[in-house]
């Protein structure tokens, strides 16, 4: 596919888009203090899952939903800046990073073709709701975010279901 037709679907899709697009002018906080850091599983629709609609919260998706220290620099920022008093730790039922070791998805990258990605770590867990606890205590004892209230969650992409865990 030539470079200026691999992104034609999603540009073309834009345009429609564009052409009805009620957002502009929306505040940049947090409208109900709130942001959710859930795994970047397709399955996963944040705001609709929550009842929420743009502008009601900061998103934040990785694989897994691991709070690193890159999701810990932008709950500060939240926090400080756009409004944010409370932070929700979604993972999911099924995820692909709550399963199986390490080695197992460095493995599965090469098998696909990839490069050596032995020097990266992906966080992996076969724990998945201690490690949830882990990573919402984690945000509660960072010391620029002790005016955060944090809760962990998991949530089942076969029902649609959240059940709080802390």
């Amino acid at each position: 596919m030539a470079a200026d037709e691999t992104f034609s679907d999603v540009l073309a899709a834009n345009d429609e888009y564009a052409s009805g697009f009620a957002l502009g002018g929306l505040e940049p906080v947090a409208a109900r203090g709130l942001a959710v850091l859930t795994c970047m599983d397709s399955r996963i629709e944040p705001l609709t899952m929550l009842g929420l609609r743009p502008g009601d919260a900061k998103i934040l998706r990785n694989a897994g939903a691991r709070v690193t220290d890159d999701v810990l620099r932008t709950l500060v920022l939240a926090s400080y800046l756009l409004g944010v008093d409370r932070a929700m730790v979604v993972a999911h039922t099924r995820c692909k990073m709550a399963t199986g070791r390490e080695d197992d998805v460095h493995a599965a990258i090469e098998s696909a073709g990839g490069p050596d990605t032995r020097s990266l770590a992906f966080l992996v867990t076969d724990e998945q709701e201690q490690t949830v606890r882990d990573d919402v205590q984690r945000i509660r004892s960072w010391p620029y975010l002790q005016r955060l209230q944090v809760g962990g969650f998991v949530y089942d992409v076969d029902t649609g279901r959240l059940r709080q865990i802390c």
